[in-house]
């Protein structure tokens, strides 16, 4: 992938990214692992219980790509794995989100 071109899972719209997430709750550590079915896999440690783990995957994408928490929003799959979000203030997403930590 390069770094200048998105990958399949990221698309602009309007002034803000959309991301496309498959995510698997309820594990050790959050992480991007890769990617499944044409969308970015996050594992997230957090249970999918009271809308604790979409309120940890929005806190953990805000911080990754160093934007506010407002900056991050779920535009579906509220209780779903297949997500997909919004994020406004950055130019190429991508790269931060699938960095290695």
């Amino acid at each position: 992938m390069s770094g200048n071109l998105p990958p399949a899972w990221a698309r602009r719209e309007g002034e803000a990214w959309l991301i496309e997430l498959h995510v698997q709750p309820g594990t050790r550590a959050t992480q991007a692992v890769g990617e499944h079915g044409g969308r970015l896999k996050l594992k997230i440690a957090a249970l999918p219980v009271d809308n604790k783990a979409n309120a940890h995957l929005l806190a953990w994408l805000a911080d990754r790509l160093g934007v506010a928490k407002a900056a991050v929003t779920l535009v579906r799959g509220d209780a779903s794995r297949q997500k997909t979000v919004a994020v406004r203030g950055v130019e190429r997403p991508w790269l931060e989100l699938v960095k290695q930590t």
